[in-house]
């Protein structure tokens, strides 16, 4: 049976299994929370912030030449090689407007909710070298999002951070009149209140039969705007949705993901009244599928230009 883990993309730099030398060689303190399973497998307990913390670090340093990358405990600690992922469907996606996927910094990428941790742009940048927007409502993301940058001098060039200071709007402010993007992404808050991210947590915990502890309840941090918004999801991709008709010659790819696959018929009906071009990408990671919600408003025979 292979190794690989299949189910990520096959440009994906984590379909093997971690090699924990490597990766505790540019993160030492990793090795305190390495450990052999039943399987006689090398891994961590992913229900640990820290361990989760120090993966990504060493995961960023090894494969994207990221140096000194950390977040709050406060804030929200990515899954890498999933996030990757949504880079590398984006990727695909350019490529069958251009013939080839297009790399450099012709191609300008916008990220909603960049958050504390930066890490599409990061990944954006390092993998294909595009000029990436990192917007949040959060000014505490934005500066440790910012300190990152400082640590890495050779890709602060290649991203930007704005703040967004109206949480109801999403490209408005961002966008200004003159400014092109060629796609943008969005990982949005999943739940519709506090409550609803803690039951739904602790339930994920149990299918897990992970620690039933307060500590492990938030294993992955998060702050408010990162979890849970008025309305969910549903509501936010409707609001983007929405707002994307201002900005239709200005964004030639509307992406987000999608989680709660019920959502999906809503929004696109939504999609078919505001005469827009969309498609589905199932996303799979382990057990976990997600979906990118593709749309544009731009006819076919004008996307490469």
């Amino acid at each position: 049976m292979s190794t690989e883990k299949s189910s990520l993309h096959t440009r994906n730099l984590h379909r093997n299994p971690y090699d924990f030398d490597q990766l505790i060689s540019c993160v030492p303190e990793l090795n305190h929370y390495v450990f052999v399973n039943a399987y006689q497998t090398r891994t961590i307990n992913f229900s640990i912030p820290q361990a989760v913390k120090l993966l990504n670090k060493a995961l960023l340093q090894h494969f994207y030449n990221i140096k000194g990358w950390d977040i709050p405990d406060s804030n929200l600690c990515p899954p890498i090689p999933g996030r990757a992922d949504y880079v590398h469907y984006i990727a695909d996606l350019l490529a069958e407007d251009n013939g080839k996927i297009p790399e450099g910094t012709s191609v300008k990428g916008l990220d909603i909710g960049v958050g504390a941790n930066l890490v599409y742009p990061l990944i954006s940048h390092q993998s294909y070298g595009w000029q990436m927007l990192g917007t949040d409502i959060n000014e505490d993301s934005l500066k440790n999002a910012r300190h990152i940058l400082d640590q890495n001098p050779e890709v602060a060039s290649g991203i930007e951070l704005l703040h967004q200071p109206d949480s109801n709007h999403i490209f408005k402010n961002i966008i200004g009149s003159e400014d092109k993007f060629t796609f943008s992404m969005c990982n949005p808050p999943f739940h519709d209140s506090k409550e609803s991210m803690i039951k739904g947590n602790m339930r994920k915990n149990r299918n897990l039969n992970k620690s039933k502890s307060q500590k492990s309840l938030l294993n992955f941090g998060g702050q408010q705007s990162e979890l849970w918004c008025e309305g969910g999801e549903l509501r936010f991709i409707t609001n983007m949705i929405n707002e994307s008709l201002d900005y239709s010659s200005q964004v030639l790819w509307f992406t987000c993901l999608v989680s709660k696959k019920d959502n999906l018929p809503k929004l696109t009906s939504l999609l078919k009244k505001v005469k827009a071009e969309f498609k589905i990408v199932d996303m799979a990671q382990g057990q976990k599928i997600s979906r990118i919600l593709v749309w544009t408003f731009v006819p076919k025979q004008d996307r490469k230009i």
